[in-house]
């Protein structure tokens, strides 16, 4: 590619307005993506109470394999977005191509698990066969078809990391819409379609997965004339690049894998009580997503702008962009916080199962003191998700990641366990609060330092 290509819209366009640009594409596409999620638990759980505990407690597996594709997703990003920012285009390209053959192997790492670890795991988090049966089909379909997450994870990253961001939204919502549509008509076997229950929900998310993938490669080999994609160069060892990559994004990976972890151990701790408690968890995650995903968007989009920067040495431009992301975050996580205290009935009677009127009351009675609890902390969570962009961007994921496995695992599984002692099942979700505020020290601790040792000292 000629050294000659004009200077892309990440050096010089205005920073709000590259923010609102770059992230706006990505925020409204994760909204959309929550919502399918949300959807297809809403959809499940008017099947059966009991299918919507085993989707919910399935959740740890689907963050692994998103945890995979997204981490490596932030390597290729970072080093891609840096390379485009230094004029090395060759890197560039070698970076997309290798990030889509490592994804290749982590399909086949979870068709294995699909294969061989799907009845143990379920075994270990519930005590009905009805869950582990509803379970089973859900797990199984979700690992042995996974191309669909990682490809569509991986194309849509190729497509966020040159700026292209209006056909990555393009991509996911498409994905996401015919998800919407086809769950009531797997699930409950609408028109010729029988009546498929749990699978139909994910047998659904695959179809969409797949559809948005094949649209994202579309608009990589049409649009996309900063990279190139090719065979040839996905299966030509280069192990160089492959260590960049996984220099960045074996730590994301290792970070959001944690959630997959803590996920598990919460579960098991709120099996001691009732399994509607791990019902009420895994809802809480899906609802919550429609605030978290779009603050997730806004990172999505300001990480490339920092990486960029920084390979471009603007220093003025990297404060502007951190500034005003932040102040966004906040904002929003803010709005967040006061629709959950105020109307947490309200959220949670969507899944509610109108033939199990005793299991509803139950959910309600549990889940709403819970959502008002776990919703203090996310003023506190939009500010260490905008702080870890700084750390992903120049190539610091290490400190996001014992940001994360302090939060996670050293305090958040601990202080759970220490409050279900007292046999409360309220005095549980103060937890998350008491992780929150650790993760917000340490993440002022990482950035400061990076401060005084990386961006300071740019030109």
């Amino acid at each position: 590619m000629s050294e000659q290509q004009p200077e892309n819209k990440m050096g010089t366009m205005p920073v709000r307005r590259l923010i609102i640009t770059m992230s706006l594409p990505m925020m409204i596409s994760m909204l959309v993506q929550a919502l399918y999620n949300v959807v297809d638990s809403y959809f499940v759980a008017k099947f059966s109470t009991d299918a919507l505990n085993a989707v919910s407690i399935i959740f740890p597996i689907q963050n692994l394999m998103i945890s995979f594709a997204s981490g490596t997703g932030v390597g290729i990003n970072a080093l891609l977005s840096k390379s485009l920012g230094a004029k090395e285009f060759k890197r560039a390209k070698e970076a997309a191509n290798k990030g889509i053959f490592l994804n290749i192997v982590h399909t086949l790492i979870f068709v294995f698990i699909g294969i061989f670890f799907t009845k143990p795991f379920l075994n270990s988090l519930a005590n009905q066969e009805s869950v582990i049966h509803y379970g089973t089909q859900y797990m199984t379909i979700i690992c042995i078809c996974s191309i669909g997450c990682f490809a569509q994870v991986t194309l849509e990253r190729l497509l966020q990391s040159t700026g292209k961001t209006l056909y990555c939204m393009i991509s996911q919502a498409t994905g996401a819409i015919i998800n919407i549509i086809l769950d009531p008509i797997m699930i409950f076997g609408l028109g010729p379609c029988p009546k498929l229950g749990a699978a139909g929900a994910a047998i659904a998310t695959v179809i969409g997965q797949c559809c948005a993938a094949t649209i994202a490669l579309i608009f990589n080999i049409k649009v996309n004339t900063e990279i190139k994609l090719s065979i040839k160069e996905i299966f030509k060892p280069n192990a160089k690049v492959i260590k960049l990559i996984y220099g960045v994004g074996v730590p994301s990976i290792l970070m959001m894998s944690i959630g997959s972890v803590m996920t598990y151990m919460f579960n098991k701790i709120l099996l001691s009580f009732t399994p509607v408690a791990q019902t009420v968890f895994g809802v809480y995650f899906k609802v919550q997503s429609m605030i978290f995903m779009p603050v997730f968007g806004l990172n999505n989009g300001l990480i490339p702008v920092l990486a960029y920067n920084y390979g471009a040495r603007n220093k003025k431009r990297i404060y502007q962009a951190l500034k005003f992301s932040m102040a966004l975050a906040l904002s929003i996580m803010l709005v967040g916080a006061i629709v959950f205290e105020a109307i947490p009935g309200t959220l949670l009677g969507f899944f509610k199962d109108p033939s199990d009127l005793e299991t509803t009351a139950k959910m309600m009675e549990i889940g709403i003191p819970a959502f008002r609890i776990i919703a203090v902390h996310f003023p506190i969570a939009a500010l260490c998700i905008v702080v870890g962009s700084i750390f992903q961007a120049f190539s610091k994921s290490m400190y996001s990641m014992w940001i994360s496995l302090g939060r996670q695992l050293i305090v958040l599984i601990p202080a759970a366990w220490l409050l279900a002692q007292t046999h409360v099942l309220n005095n549980i979700w103060w937890s998350f609060i008491i992780a929150e505020g650790m993760s917000l020290i340490l993440s002022s601790v990482f950035a400061l330092r990076v401060k005084k040792n990386i961006i300071d000292t740019l030109d």
